[in-house]
């Protein structure tokens, strides 16, 4: 801006030099970042792109703190689908929280109890996600029994054992499936306070202990299912020894042989000689081979693995491994092996074969290389002729027992068994004897071990007694049906 002629004027009188007054521009900052910084767009995104970093590292710090605090103050357990310990847990899941229920239903709304208990019942733990189990018994008359029950399902499920709170996470993978039995693979893990971490060997224990009890008293059946055993429906009650009646002094030769044997362990292991053991039991139909077996399971407390060598698609891989995967404490029965083989033919130099297995790879199953050891074997067949000696020789059966046609030792004691209570003299006992020696089914007394002229079963004498079990006299009038049969 110039100066006004009245200013010149001024300065002119006054001597005074004259400057002219000019108004600046802004100065321009130099440099390529200094041009950014005052773009305001600029340092508006870089702040936001700070505060976002910010952020994430506050974030991913949380995370890393929270799994710190995770890894300090809890504790996981994972179980898998295959460890025993998996059905025990969901077993025992399922009554304890039928139990918590049932207890909180009948809690007296007046009871006195304490603070901490007090706030424990406001916050009841409760299970969303449910899966159906069906069970099916067999009833003494025959009947089936269907029973329904809600078990834990997939999903998160929080429980309360001893005051401690427990997460249960049960992941059941869809894409992943089993390869001995195609089901899908699962696991539950379990997550509590590390203070509590106790509370989980409690916890198996008393799990172990309700599975142990559901089956107390009872003997399990195993079936072959592709690569591993299965469960052959509900497990059935415990038959006992004296409920089969077997001629004088076998069943307690039998007995005596199987328990001296399970302890010997350390006389065959000093010994190098493998700790196994087979038996075959042969007679006529109905002489009772099935029911002694299930009998003596149960007095040994053992259960039964079944394998039928005619199943289709059971190969001699298949049965070696079953044979070596046996559950503890458990019989290996092969029924009716003469049918297996009783058509067989000489295919290649593998030996004879019958459906799928062949004779080569059944006598593998039983005493090869890759054969399991800690086992009890029995064979049963009702024609002992049509074996091959290669398959019964010492080794691979080391006691044969002929469980023949009934006799009169057999006779009595099942009488005893239907008409004790009420034929407490014997004397119609002494009839019925009397009229199966009329009809030449056994011999009289004395008479020493001649072969009768009629001959029956132990099976069809108990048939007898079932359909007379209220009547003596018509048992004793149904004896010549024994002699047709």
């Amino acid at each position: 801006m110039s100066a006004s002629p009245s200013d010149i004027q001024h300065v002119v009188q006054n001597g005074l030099p004259i400057k002219e007054a000019t108004v600046s521009a802004p100065e321009v900052p130099d440099g390529f970042f200094a041009q950014f910084a005052g773009n305001p767009f600029f340092t508006g995104g870089l702040g936001l792109a700070g505060f976002a970093a910010i952020l994430a590292g506050a974030q991913k710090g949380l995370r890393q703190g929270a799994s710190l605090l995770k890894r300090r103050l809890l504790v996981d357990v994972d179980i898998n689908v295959k460890d025993d310990t998996y059905q025990w847990f969901l077993y025992w899941m399922t009554i304890h929280h039928r139990r918590q229920l049932i207890t909180a239903n009948q809690s007296d709304p007046l009871e006195k109890v304490g603070i901490i208990e007090s706030l424990l019942r406001r916050f009841p733990t409760r299970m969303h996600h449910l899966s159906i189990a069906t069970s099916k018994t067999q009833l003494p008359n025959g009947a089936v029994q269907t029973q329904f029950a809600l078990i834990p399902g997939p999903g998160r499920h929080i429980l309360r054992y001893k005051n401690a709170f427990i997460l249960a996470n049960r992941v059941r993978e869809t894409k992943s499936m089993g390869l001995n039995n195609g089901n899908p693979w699962e696991t539950i893990t379990l997550t509590a306070l590390y203070s509590q971490r106790h509370i989980f060997e409690t916890l198996f224990l008393e799990a172990h202990e309700l599975a142990q009890k559901s089956v107390e008293g009872k003997t399990i059946v195993f079936t072959p299912r592709t690569a591993s055993w299965e469960k052959f429906g509900e497990p059935r009650r415990k038959r006992t020894l004296e409920s089969v009646i077997l001629d004088e002094g076998v069943k307690e030769h039998i007995v005596a042989d199987v328990k001296d044997f399970l302890r010997s362990e350390q006389w065959y292991y000093d010994r190098c000689i493998p700790y196994r053991r087979g038996y075959l039991l042969h007679g006529v139909p109905g002489s009772g081979k099935s029911s002694f077996i299930q009998a003596l399971a149960g007095h040994l407390d053992y259960n039964i693995a079944m394998v039928n060598l005619s199943e289709r698609g059971l190969t001699d891989d298949r049965l070696n491994y079953l044979i070596t995967i046996l559950p503890k404490r458990t019989f290996v029965v092969l029924e009716d092996v003469d049918a297996a083989f009783s058509g067989r033919t000489m295919s290649d130099e593998s030996g004879y074969r019958g459906a799928n297995v062949t004779f080569a790879g059944l006598l593998n199953a039983i005493d090869g290389i890759t054969s399991s050891e800690e086992r009890i074997l029995f064979l049963t067949t009702n024609h002992v002729e049509r074996l091959d000696a290669a398959l019964i020789r010492p080794g691979r059966v080391d006691m044969t027992v002929r469980l023949g046609e009934a006799t009169r030792y057999q006779a009595a004691k099942l009488w005893n068994r239907f008409y004790g209570d009420v034929d407490e003299d014997g004397i119609n006992q002494m009839r019925f004897l009397q009229a199966l020696e009329e009809f030449g089914i056994v011999q009289a007394e004395g008479q020493g071990s001649a072969e009768p002229a009629n001959v029956t079963s132990a099976a069809a004498l108990q048939g007898l007694f079932l359909k007379n079990k209220h009547s003596m006299e018509g048992a004793i009038a149904g004896a010549i049906e024994l002699s047709r049969s």
